[in-house]
């Protein structure tokens, strides 16, 4: 098998995963990413903090604390986005791809969380600038 081969088989098998059974935890992963990304914005505005996402690439002294932070946040739906593709790869294919798996866990969970954080403490800190302090 090529290497071209073999690229063009993965990029199948994960484009296959939209069709397939499990389909409903494409919808439900990111969507349980982006409600802990939406607390944790939130959190970041309250206390305000700066966006998440440039903090980790602009604050190294925090760096390590913010990335075992976002850990926290999202981990779980990591490990059950990395069960729940084994679990369909195991259905769909009679094998086991972990690679595959990691890769499909990571979007599903990884990435919303990374987009929607900072862009909620942005708009979230706005607002509670402009409300009375209370007492």
């Amino acid at each position: 098998m090529t290497a071209s081969e073999f690229f063009a088989r993965v990029w199948e098998m994960l484009i296959g995963r939209v069709d397939g059974p499990f389909t409903l935890r494409l919808v439900a992963q990111p969507t349980v990413a982006a409600i802990f990304a939406i607390r944790a914005g939130l959190r970041d505005a309250r206390n305000n903090q700066p966006p998440y996402l440039w903090s980790v690439f602009t604050n190294h002294g925090l760096r390590r604390d913010l990335l075992r932070q976002g850990w926290k946040d999202v981990g779980k739906v990591f490990l059950v986005a990395v069960m729940l593709d084994l679990t369909y790869e195991l259905f769909a294919y009679g094998w086991i791809y972990p690679g595959q798996a990691v890769m499909v866990a990571a979007a599903l969970a990884f990435i919303p969380y990374l987009i929607l954080r900072g862009p909620v403490t942005r708009i979230a800190g706005r607002y509670i600038r402009r409300l009375p302090p209370v007492s």
